[in-house]
């Protein structure tokens, strides 16, 4: 009776411990697509960054361009 007593608790105790072991690899696999988002978000706020000082960077060339065209004095 202490035998089959014991064996049922080995397997009960056995079946706790798997579980566990199996849901952590879904928990980190969440963190780890948040983490995948974050960077993602991270990466697109940068670009947009990047294209919004190329802009600028872009207007201010051609104003600069403009207001240092030379036009010929009038002569009458």
């Amino acid at each position: 009776m202490m035998r089959l007593a014991g064996f049922i608790l080995l397997g009960i105790l056995s079946v706790g411990w798997s579980v566990p072991a199996s849901a952590q690899p879904r928990a980190s696999s969440s963190s780890q697509s948040r983490d995948v988002r974050k960077a993602q978000k991270k990466q697109a706020k940068a670009q947009k960054k990047y294209a919004k000082a190329q802009k600028k960077a872009e207007r201010k060339m051609l104003k600069t361009e403009r207001k240092n065209t030379k036009y010929p004095s009038r002569q009458f």
